[in-house]
């Protein structure tokens, strides 16, 4: 054997796992399918003003120049509620978190009636669950149907990492509430389809619109594991380019909420194959196929 190649054969195994690592970054550096629609382009957006206004905290809450800024440290966080409720429709917005150590911190959007029904209340949720410098953020989305925060609230979480690194720019989220359906959305790709399959597992009762930053330590990070450290203060979430468009609690009964993709179905099949890529690739929990949970009380699984 040449000494050129014995001196070369020590370096296969290092060789192997960068070419291996440049294969795992290009994978998922290209991003998902296109789906093909894309259902904020159909909806102008509103600033925060127009709809919506401070509900906690407002000293914990700026805008400037179009982009809502709040945040959270040892005093209190901050949250903001829409002007209007509504029983169908589009909700979203653009949203940035910070980067570093955000363990403990969850930065959402969401929809709830919870002021409406105490004790008894359904909600549609977005949420960031915050994290270590060393590991990415976590996009929770989750469903309550007649819950209540005194333990008998009965989960539908579906959490997923993101093919980008959500900290470094505004990225869109939103979720379609249709009579039928509901869709969670990430840049317009669908990553969770919810379809109503019966009374008792779908949320029917208005619900206003809902955006917050607040301390859940005892949950939010691995279970609890990691707390909120407040000498990171402030954690801060950034919203802008809101919209809104659906159907109010006032609204007559021909009202309609925006279409899902452009026919006048469900998901399109290019929507579906985007969908099932993201799945694939970055669903890192799905309550569905939690052997831990009771499965009777989740019938549409």
């Amino acid at each position: 054997m040449s000494s050129s190649l014995s001196s070369f054969l020590p370096m296969l195994p290092v060789l192997f796992l960068l070419v291996l690592s440049c294969m795992i970054y290009s994978g998922s550096a290209q991003g998902p399918p296109s789906p093909g629609y894309y259902p904020s382009s159909k909806i102008s957006p509103i600033s925060f003003n127009q709809g919506f206004k401070n509900l906690w905290g407002p000293q914990h809450q700026r805008i400037d120049q179009g982009s809502l800024t709040i945040w959270l440290d040892t005093s209190t966080g901050s949250g903001f509620k829409s002007l209007h409720s509504y029983k169908s429709g589009y909700f979203g917005a653009a949203i940035k978190l910070q980067p570093g150590y955000t363990a403990g911190v969850i930065t959402s959007l969401y929809l709830s009636n919870n002021q409406d029904h105490p004790g008894n209340h359904d909600e549609i949720d977005i949420e960031f669950l915050g994290t270590t410098p060393d590991k990415p953020y976590v996009l929770q989305t989750n469903v309550y149907i007649r819950g209540s925060g005194d333990g008998n609230i009965i989960g539908r979480e579906m959490r997923f990492h993101l093919w980008f690194d959500p900290t470094q720019d505004f990225h869109n989220y939103a979720v379609l509430w249709k009579p039928s359906e509901l869709i969670f959305f990430v840049d317009d790709v669908p990553i969770r389809r919810y379809p109503r399959k019966s009374e008792a597992t779908y949320p029917t009762r208005p619900m206003y619109v809902y955006g917050s930053i607040w301390d859940a330590s005892s949950w939010a990070t691995e279970g609890g594991k990691y707390k909120a450290d407040y000498r990171y203060q402030p954690f801060v979430g950034r919203y802008k380019n809101f919209r809104l468009q659906g159907c109010t609690s006032e609204s007559s009964a021909s009202c309609h909420p925006p279409s899902t993709s452009s026919g006048f179905g469900s998901l399109s099949p290019q929507q579906f194959r985007a969908m099932q890529w993201v799945q694939t690739n970055y669903m890192v929990y799905n309550y569905c196929h939690d052997p831990r949970r009771d499965h009777n009380l989740i019938p549409e699984c």
